[in-house]
C-alpha cells in the first residue's frame, strides 16, 4: 500500500468522522426551534435516501462496467439490517431530548466495549487481555466523561436509557455493515440499508405524532408510555428546508461515502482510530454552538476513551510479524 493512499485514506475517514460528529448539535438546534424527533428523523431520511438514489442513478451512468446488484436474498437481509441504522438515529436522537449533546456522544461510544461483548458471543471466545484492558479504560472514562464523580449532577435517566440503546443499534449497524453483501458498490448497499432504517423512522411518526393526531385509540396507546403530548401535532414541513439537508448530507449521505472511500486505504485498525474523532468534535461543538459546559475532568475522559480506542485497535506482535510475512 502506498504512502499517499494511507494519507488519502486518513483524510477521508478522519473528515467523515468530524461531518458525523456535528450532526447532535443541529439537532438540538432544531428542537431548540421546536421541530420533533420525528420530523427531525424523517426529514433526515427522506432526504438521505433521495440523495443516494441521485448519486446512484449518476454512478450506473457514468460506470464503464456494471454494478453488481443483490439477489432477493441480501436485499431481504439488507433490508432488516437497515432497521438497526435507524434505530441508532432514534434513540441517539430521543437521547440528546433529555442530556447534553456531550454526554450523549460518550453514551454512543460505549460501542466500543458492547462490539467486544457481542465478538465474544458470536465467536464463543472470551475477549483477549488487550480488549478486556481497553474496555476497563472506556467504562472509567466514562465515568470521568459524564461526571459522575460530582455528586451534584443528575443525569436524566431516559436519556442514558436511550443513549445506552442508540450504543447497542450501532453496535449491530458495525457487524452488518461490515459483514454483509460487501461485494456490492457501497451507493446500492447504503440505499436498501437507509429503505430499511425508513421503515423505522416512519413507524416511530406513525407511533409518536401522525397516529395519535388523528386516532384517538391510538393516542391512548401512546399515553401509556409518556404524558408529552405537545409534539402531537400536524407535521412541520419547513423541517426539509430549514435542517432537514444538512441532517440529511452530514448524517446519511457524506460520511458514509467518505467512510467506504477511506477505509479500504486505511485498513479497519487504523480507520476505527481515526474515526473516533467523531467524539472530541461532537463535544467541541456542543460546547462551542450550544455553550454546554464542558470541564476538564470531563475531557480527561473523553481522552481516556481515545487511548482505549487506540488500544484496541493497535495490532499484536503476531499481527506485526504475518503483515511482515505477507509483505
Amino acid at each position: 500500500m502506498k504512502k499517499k493512499n494511507i494519507i488519502k485514506g486518513v483524510l477521508f475517514v478522519g473528515f467523515g468522522a468530524s461531518i458525523y460528529g456535528m450532526l447532535a448539535t443541529f439537532v438540538k438546534m432544531s428542537y431548540k426551534e421546536g421541530f420533533t424527533t420525528s420530523e427531525v428523523t424523517t426529514a433526515q431520511f427522506a432526504l438521505g435516501l433521495l440523495g443516494l438514489l441521485i448519486l446512484n442513478f449518476i454512478q450506473t451512468l457514468t460506470s464503464k462496467k456494471k454494478l453488481s446488484s443483490p439477489n432477493r436474498k441480501e436485499f431481504r437481509t439488507l433490508l432488516m439490517a437497515g432497521t438497526s441504522l435507524g434505530c441508532t438515529s432514534l434513540f441517539y436522537y430521543i437521547s440528546v431530548q433529555y442530556i447534553a449533546v456531550s454526554i450523549a456522544i460518550v453514551l454512543l461510544m460505549q460501542s466500543v466495549w458492547f462490539s467486544v461483548v457481542a465478538e465474544s458471543f458470536i465467536t464463543k471466545k472470551f475477549p483477549n487481555t488487550k480488549k478486556v484492558v481497553a474496555t476497563i479504560i472506556v467504562l472509567l472514562g466514562t465515568v470521568l466523561a459524564t461526571n459522575l464523580v460530582n455528586l451534584e449532577v443528575k443525569l436524566d435517566w431516559h436519556g442514558i436509557f436511550w443513549g445506552l440503546l442508540a450504543a447497542a443499534s450501532f453496535t449491530m449497524t458495525m457487524f452488518t455493515s461490515n459483514t454483509l453483501a460487501t461485494h456490492l458498490p457501497v451507493l446500492r448497499k447504503s440505499i436498501i440499508m437507509l429503505t430499511g432504517g425508513s421503515v423505522i423512522v416512519l413507524a416511530f411518526l406513525l407511533f409518536a405524532q401522525i397516529g395519535p393526531l388523528y386516532s384517538e385509540n391510538l393516542r391512548s396507546f401512546y399515553l401509556n408510555f409518556t404524558e408529552n403530548t405537545q409534539h402531537i401535532r400536524p407535521f412541520d414541513y419547513s423541517i426539509f428546508w430549514t435542517y432537514g439537508f444538512i441532517l440529511a448530507l452530514f448524517g446519511t449521505i457524506i460520511p458514509p461515502i467518505l467512510f467506504n472511500l477511506g477505509f479500504p486505504n486505511t485498513g479497519l485498525g487504523l480507520g476505527s482510530i481515526i474515526s473516533s474523532l467523531e467524539l472530541p468534535v461532537s463535544v467541541t461543538m456542543a460546547f462551542v454552538l450550544l455553550n454546554e459546559k464542558v470541564i476538564l475532568i470531563q475531557w480527561v475522559g473523553i481522552l481516556l476513551i481515545l487511548m482505549a480506542i487506540v488500544l484496541m485497535n493497535l495490532p499484536s506482535k503476531k499481527e506485526k510479524l504475518i503483515a511482515e510475512e505477507l509483505s
